[in-house]
């Protein structure tokens, strides 16, 4: 999917109109009540699988050597690693 085309003017409308409606004109009858005992096992974020975005990096080979020397899926630990340290400098 390359882009999504520009929301019409009614589309934007439309959504304007929903965003002002206060929460309590939502019709929630469909969902299933939940359980505290359901909450408390529930995982947030459990299906979520960011988007992946092929690049070329340039790294140096003792760090590619290493990397590597840990057995498979060293372009996963590159990322694990460098997800680690944007958390951390979010936080």
């Amino acid at each position: 999917m390359d882009s999504l085309p520009p929301l019409t003017a009614t589309q934007q409308a439309h959504l304007k109109a929903l965003a002002a409606q206060p929460d309590s004109t939502i019709d929630t009858s469909d969902s299933p009540v939940l359980s505290a005992a359901q909450w408390d096992t529930s995982v947030r974020g459990r299906f979520y699988r960011p988007i992946k975005q092929q690049i070329t990096a340039r790294i140096d080979a003792d760090v590619l050597d290493w990397l590597k020397g840990q057995g498979k899926g060293y372009q996963s630990r590159i990322n694990a690693i460098l997800r680690k340290e944007m958390l951390a400098q979010k936080a």
